[in-house]
């Protein structure tokens, strides 16, 4: 973790060669690190570049004393402007941004950010939403807008992260851009599962906005798994444990041992015995299902 913001220092790319730190860095983080890669990526001299870089600012961060490649953080901003001069916004070949033209706001957007991963967690983040604050202040920004990426390209672990972000933050109707085909993804997979499996506390999943009443309403034949330490209810609900706490509260470490020195058992046995209780569980409430048309909650402690 960086803490010395002394040696920051926070500024927009001046010329040819900042602009080849910054996609060495970029190289290291999407390519390197994340596995991307494009017509334009320079492999032998590690830079990841592509046709929109004339047209965007790129916002630096350097560390003045890190030997080797001082820029440590980037990312790359495209004014309205910028953006004709280009022929369009980067993302517009994979989205719809018609109803952001339509707005009247002036519009910003971002792309390519990353840290080094030295630099993650530290102070380095507050300096680069810093820079970026002062930029969208100087240029009068009203909208930001940019493309951000999971890892990979199979949907199906993905679907708890792209339900929450279609329940808790789409942008309002008015500001809502839609993906192009044939790249297009529902969102909202939890309406299309078959079955949720969650290990959340009690009342996680309605902080986040996928709560009982909401899943039910989205998709009814849902069969939703929760597996937890104490169940959904009762005075130890709250808790949270893992295998060796739910053994020692049932006594089973004294049994293995002695009141003085309690043994480990070696065989996590609540961990099994839930998984076991949960999947036969399941199994049952899908035949259920297939007689009824009714989904069900499973609590699993």
């Amino acid at each position: 973790m960086i803490l010395d913001d002394a040696r920051f220092e926070m500024r927009l790319a001046r010329d040819a060669a900042d602009l080849r730190l910054a996609q060495a860095l970029r190289y290291e983080v999407f390519v390197a690190e994340l596995g991307a890669d494009g017509p334009l990526v320079d492999h032998t001299a590690r830079r990841e570049a592509d046709r929109f870089d004339p047209f965007f600012d790129h916002l630096m961060l350097f560390d003045r004393t890190r030997a080797g490649n001082p820029c440590v953080g980037v990312t790359r901003m495209m004014r309205e402007d910028r953006a004709r001069e280009a022929g369009q916004f980067y993302c517009d070949d994979e989205y719809d941004l018609g109803v952001l033209r339509a707005s009247g706001r002036r519009l910003l957007e971002l792309g390519r950010s990353c840290l080094h991963p030295d630099y993650r967690g530290g102070t380095a983040m507050a300096q680069m939403w810093s820079g970026l604050a002062a930029y969208v202040e100087a240029h009068g920004v009203e909208v930001i807008f940019g493309v951000a990426s999971f890892h990979g390209t199979d949907v199906t672990p993905l679907a708890a992260q792209l339900s929450f972000l279609h329940h808790r933050h789409l942008a309002p109707p008015a500001l809502r851009v839609t993906a192009r085909e044939p790249g297009r993804q529902r969102m909202d997979l939890i309406a299309q599962a078959d079955v949720l499996i969650e290990s959340y506390r009690p009342g996680v999943l309605d902080r986040l906005g996928l709560g009982r009443d909401v899943l039910t309403r989205t998709n009814p034949a849902l069969v939703h798994c929760s597996i937890s330490g104490f169940g959904q209810t009762g005075p130890y609900a709250a808790k949270a444990g893992h295998d060796l706490n739910y053994m020692a509260a049932a006594g089973a470490l004294h049994v293995s041992g002695t009141p003085e020195t309690p043994v480990i058992a070696r065989t996590p046995i609540s961990d099994y015995a839930s998984a076991m209780q949960g999947a036969t569980t399941i199994l049952a409430a899908l035949l259920r299902r297939g007689r009824t048309g009714l989904g069900a909650h499973i609590d699993v402690s």
